[in-house]
């Protein structure tokens, strides 16, 4: 259900606005291989509701979405052909897509801090255990203030700020008896259960901590719609950092997830909820709700960011040949077209067999070697 609201919207975003540049779509697909619904609409597009339930896509007429599809275009759908739509077309057409998912984190970010509201903590570190943290000079009792001069609201924003900073030196502002006291802290990976029963392989510092309640900030609906904007501009950034320190080896390609992966961690959250005793049902329907929909909006981030990469057979990839046609006033030549798209989709196969295989090992499935 997760996957298919970002992919239903992501690919929303690219039809609506190829149709609003008339350009003829030829199937509005959810899921892959053999329809299990389907029906043509009066400008002739298919729309189709597949088996296989992971994904889906809009493909206009004559859009080289793959090697298989240049130089050929489908006869019946109303509209231009997709070529036929000029370069600054195409490339709005191409970064709706993105677009529409990062609006739909605004969105479910907003519902998230009208109907919860943030809970300000005080987060204080309780022990130590095997890490850096050890000899850095932080002491147990120590209140953590802001990490790099960022203030720290809760235990999520220590774990944000931690999370992918592995060989990264970290200032800890605390305040011990007191007094403000700055330490620097080198995060080491670690296996570290995610809060929700995965382990998972991210930046740690050793400690164990305690967070106190301190407040709660609640929203007014405009305070709340900012604030969604907020958070989906932290979960870009976020998302975007940890795709830089992957591309350049720093973190390990096992800190992506794919549907297995995502697919587990809404298991395991679902499943917490309802083992927890003594609760209406109406309240743990309500928590699985607003899981589900704070799940749903940093996949829509991830997706819409990860599309965004200049790679073949991605959006970005395709924003990247459309530059070389406005540079140069010429298309990209099929040939390097079908070479790039065809080298692109066996790089983003493996990369999927490579995420794949993560995610049942975070599953728990099969026994992890460890970090």
């Amino acid at each position: 259900i997760v996957l298919g609201i970002v992919v239903i919207i992501h690919e929303l975003g690219h039809y609506l606005a190829g149709r609003a540049f008339g350009a003829a779509a030829e199937s509005f697909s959810v899921g892959f291989g053999k329809p299990v619904f389907e029906r043509t609409d009066k400008r002739n597009t298919r729309w189709r509701l597949n088996w296989i339930p992971f994904g889906g896509f809009v493909k206009f007429v004559g859009e080289n979405q793959t090697a298989a599809d240049i130089d050929k275009v489908k006869q019946g759908p109303i509209g231009k052909a997709y070529m036929d739509l000029t370069v600054g077309q195409r490339s709005i057409v191409l970064l709706a897509g993105p677009l529409a998912n990062f609006l739909l984190s605004i969105i479910l970010f907003a519902i998230l801090a009208f109907m919860v509201g943030e809970p300000v903590q005080k987060v204080t570190i309780a022990e130590f255990r095997d890490g850096p943290a050890r000899t850095s000079g932080l002491q147990t009792g120590d209140t953590i203030l802001a990490i790099n001069e960022s203030p720290i609201r809760n235990f999520a924003d220590i774990r944000r700020k931690v999370s992918l900073a592995t060989g990264d030196p970290l200032q800890f502002r605390v305040e011990r008896d007191g007094v403000e006291v700055i330490n620097t802290v080198t995060p080491e990976r670690q296996a570290i259960d995610n809060g929700v029963g995965q382990q998972v392989c991210i930046g740690a510092i050793g400690v164990s901590m305690s967070a106190e309640p301190a407040g709660h900030v609640t929203y007014a609906p405009h305070q709340a719609i900012i604030e969604g904007g907020r958070q989906t501009g932290e979960a870009i950034a976020l998302t975007g950092r940890m795709i830089a320190r992957m591309a350049t080896g720093r973190e390990p390609l096992n800190q992506l997830s794919g549907p297995v992966g995502i697919g587990d961690i809404t298991r395991r959250a679902v499943s917490n909820t309802l083992q927890v005793e003594n609760i209406p049902w109406t309240t743990k329907l309500r928590a699985i709700l607003l899981t589900l929909t704070q799940i749903c909006a940093f996949v829509s981030v991830g997706i819409g960011l990860f599309n965004l990469l200049p790679f073949p057979v991605l959006d970005g990839g395709h924003l990247v040949f459309n530059a070389y046609e406005a540079v140069s006033g010429n298309v990209l030549p099929a040939r390097i077209q079908e070479l790039t798209l065809t080298f692109g989709a066996f790089v983003l196969l493996s990369v999927a067999v490579l995420v794949t295989a993560s995610d049942i090992l975070k599953t728990g499935i099969v026994e992890s070697a460890g970090c």
